[in-house]
């Protein structure tokens, strides 16, 4: 079993680059499907559900390599449309491979996704969406088989606009007669990624970024070279780390126009952040000040991804900062372990409040989930003495290397076994 150690009381001070976007890789290793041919994806991250990705398209008979951050990705030869319950499970990012295998195929069999237990999470928009482009589905013991011989385009209205829900009908889009329209779609970067991943293989897509995305499906497509977009919660992830334990640091490739939430509550704060079209650089010098009530939404509100990270950060401010998480039900799951090393929060249903304290403490602690064991860390680095952070394997879903970027920003940060 893994642990992270980290000793707090050191002020920050170094870069990093930031790695390659989990959420915008994971879709995107679905969308391979569609492209008959080779695939090059440059700055790709080396994370647990990545290889989970990898290894579901090797399943379905695609050949997938590894060169340094470069991953070649060839569906040429791809001979499944099913996808075993064992990798389904893995994680919750598995459904998106539905789409992509009907498009392709015509068929797929899978059983229910996997991932972080952060409460509800059901399919039922990707399943309503699919059937409305043709697909006949069949639920029984715990898989879906989904036929769909002829897809055919028209307008589906989402109910709320859910990411995977966008992605998963965007991928299936490609592959039916006409042209669809998604109405009120998600509008994450992760999305406009997609969109010009897809793109670049011949798709036609657009209007990715706002509520309605238009594809024109049943173009040919082919394989290309493409670079994914930085991780915008790891970039968030080292700016509360900055925030939290005080110093400068400067995050190479990350973008501020992804997380402009984040880094004004931030400057609200008390951090002086800059940025330019290389990264963004954060100063904190003082202790934090408390911030207006943080609200979870859909982007471009608040990500409930970054809601634990900063929330770490703000654990030894001066004053008290309510948090509303409107996305998923059980986002707080690492708020006692945060109590563990001496933080002041109360919680009621969707709503905590955190009171600053003076000091932390390191303590044993344990991960949640994935951004619930990057809010550990954060919170470590501002701690008396050393934390140990154990199942790490949460963490090692989407962030790379945490204890060697934490280092070479100046951390006392390592790994053991």
């Amino acid at each position: 079993m893994s642990q992270l150690l980290v000793r707090g009381g050191r002020a920050l001070a170094g870069e990093v680059t930031i790695q390659g976007a989990k959420n915008s890789v994971l879709p995107i290793l679905a969308a391979t499907i569609l492209a008959r041919g080779q695939v090059v994806l440059r700055g790709c991250p080396a994370l647990r559900d990545v290889d989970a990705s990898v290894r579901i398209l090797q399943s379905l008979g695609c050949e997938a390599r590894w060169e340094a951050d470069t991953l070649a990705v060839d569906t040429t030869a791809l001979n499944s449309c099913g996808i075993s319950d064992i990798l389904m499970r893995e994680m919750r990012s598995s459904a998106i491979f539905l789409g992509a295998i009907l498009a392709r195929c015509g068929r797929a069999d899978i059983s229910y996704p996997g991932g972080c237990e952060l409460g509800p999470r059901p399919i039922d928009l990707h399943l309503s969406g699919l059937r409305d482009l043709g697909t006949e589905i069949r639920e029984e013991g715990g898989f879906l088989h989904c036929t769909a011989p002829r897809l055919t385009g028209r307008e589906l209205v989402l109910s709320l606009p859910s990411v995977g829900a966008t992605e998963n009908l965007m991928l299936a889009a490609c592959g039916a007669e006409g042209v669809t329209v998604i109405s009120n779609a998600a509008r994450e970067p992760e999305i406009v990624d997609l969109q010009e991943f897809l793109n670049a293989c011949g798709a036609d897509v657009a209007g990715a970024g706002t509520s309605s995305v238009t594809i024109r499906g049943r173009r040919p497509m082919h394989g290309c070279e493409y670079r994914c977009m930085p991780d915008r919660i790891v970039t968030a992830t080292y700016l509360c780390a900055a925030a939290s334990a005080g110093g400068e640091i400067f995050l190479r490739g990350a973008r501020e126009c992804h997380l402009a939430t984040v880094t004004a509550a931030l400057r609200q704060a008390g951090c002086t952040i800059d940025s330019d079209g290389t990264g963004i650089s954060c100063l904190c010098r003082q202790r934090l000040r408390a911030v207006r009530p943080v609200r979870t939404a859909p982007y471009p509100g608040f990500p409930t991804d970054a809601q634990a990270v900063l929330m770490a950060a703000l654990l030894r401010s001066r004053g008290a900062t309510v948090f509303e998480e409107n996305i998923f039900e059980n986002r707080y799951r690492h708020v006692d372990e945060l109590i563990r090393m001496g933080a002041e929060i109360r919680v009621a249903g969707r709503v905590a409040v955190v009171t600053g304290v003076e000091t932390l403490s390191g303590a044993a602690v344990r991960c949640t989930d994935l951004r619930g064991g990057a809010a550990l860390c954060v919170a470590a680095l501002a701690a008396e003495g050393e934390t140990r952070i154990f199942e790490t394997g949460h963490i090692d879903r989407g962030y790379q290397d945490i204890a060697g970027d934490l280092r070479a920003l100046g951390a006392a940060a390592s790994r053991t076994e």
